[in-house]
């Protein structure tokens, strides 16, 4: 292994750490971190089943191109959003999920565990200069993608159906579909379009946020929370 080689590869790793404690700090209420590394993990397993889902669709496609092309887009985004989704939920029956912000926290974790597993094979694959700048960009990519639904998860704590968390996933999805058909050579038009569709993932991802910061200001921590708290650090009495 070649020393650019292996820097980017570190380089990749660094960015998705960065941003996973970017999105974790926000929570005013840390989640333990063997469950943040489950999740974490979770996702790196669903990139795995997703690449394989698309290896296979690589050999049925239809064989016009546009066809292909659309098809290619959308499945895509259905199979690594929906991936995504179930290693998010693998922490939603667990004690700790318990405030809105959750939903947020363990949808992004699970995105950036899922952006790391792409990340790495990319360099692997196409060499360390295509690898630093995929990283630098489809990481916070795939986190801004999941965030309507670590939102519609963090819903749930207000008793919000399937519905709203469906609806979640497929904004999710749509995003996602839209931002990929806009990658790729194109003119000024292209570039303003896929600058808006990042602008509105980014609105929405801090609209998210500050709604279930608020909510977390409003009633404080939950009492599971201060349980582990108090686990963590008993009182002791001297003498």
């Amino acid at each position: 292994m070649t020393v650019p080689l292996l820097l980017s590869l570190l380089s990749s790793v660094a960015i998705t750490l960065a941003w996973l404690w970017f999105f974790v700090r926000r929570d005013r209420h840390p989640e333990p971190l063997w469950l943040l590394a489950r999740t974490f993990a979770w996702g790196m397993l669903a990139w795995v089943i997703a690449a394989a889902l698309g290896a296979a669709l690589d050999r049925v496609l239809p064989a016009s191109l546009v066809a292909a092309a659309a098809v290619g887009v959308l499945f895509t985004a259905v199979v690594e959003e929906g991936f995504k989704f179930v290693a998010a939920t693998t922490a939603i029956t667990e004690l700790d999920f318990d405030e809105p912000m959750d939903g947020l926290v363990y949808a992004v974790t699970a995105a950036l565990g899922f952006a790391l597993m792409e990340n790495l094979t990319y360099t692997l694959g196409f060499g360390s200069g295509a690898g630093a700048w995929h990283a630098l960009v489809a990481t916070l990519a795939h986190a801004l993608f999941s965030a309507p639904q670590g939102y519609a998860l963090g819903g749930l704590h207000w008793r919000r159906g399937r519905r709203w968390v469906a609806q979640g996933l497929i904004l999710s999805v749509a995003l996602h579909a839209v931002f990929n058909s806009l990658l790729g050579p194109g003119g000024w038009v292209e570039l303003a379009a896929l600058a808006s569709v990042v602008l509105v993932m980014v609105l929405l991802a801090r609209r998210y946020y500050l709604t279930f910061e608020a909510h977390a200001r409003e009633y404080g921590p939950s009492e599971h929370f201060l349980r582990r708290q108090a686990s963590r650090s008993p009182d002791r009495k001297l003498g």
